[in-house]
């Protein structure tokens, strides 16, 4: 069982993006889909889910996907959450890969903690060199690269 992780911010571009770089660079095909907003990006939450849903699609997988809202900026209450989950899904067996791309600074700083404590499989990051509204395969591959801190690091 594989889930990925993956947190809301002021982009929902840069969360489907990240995804479906993912996808098609043929790293990660999960199982389940966690997705964790901030509550003042609720609005964008249901738009992001189904980008996810439709990408998953088109790759041949139907990931279950599930929606978690926590409080603006609150990183002990995300902390907690995200490391609940984690923990679980660690007892279950599951590969867990996170993306820490569209996340907001105390959102992503929550769920690094607990994925270097159960030692995640993945941590992914998008890296675009500048701010881009569109989708991945519209902006120049000379423009991004999906890393995976976790595997740069073991490759070392």
């Amino acid at each position: 069982m594989k889930a990925y992780i993956t947190m809301l911010g002021r982009s929902t571009w840069a969360l489907v993006n990240t995804y479906y770089a993912v996808l098609m660079e043929g790293r990660y095909f999960p199982d389940i889909v966690h997705i964790f907003a901030e509550d003042i990006f609720a609005d964008e939450l249901g738009k992001a889910a189904e980008g996810m849903r439709v990408l998953s699609e088109e790759f041949g997988i139907s990931p279950e996907i599930q929606t978690h809202l926590v409080p603006e900026a609150d990183f002990v209450s995300a902390g907690r959450m995200i490391s609940e989950l984690i923990r679980r899904l660690k007892e279950e067996g599951c590969n867990i890969a996170i993306d820490i791309t569209a996340g907001r600074k105390a959102l992503v700083a929550a769920a690094l903690i607990p994925a270097v404590k159960h030692k995640m499989d993945h941590v992914f990051y998008l890296a675009v060199k500048r701010l881009e509204s569109r989708p991945y395969m519209m902006i120049p591959m000379a423009n991004q690269s999906l890393r995976d801190f976790v595997g740069e690091a073991q490759s070392k």
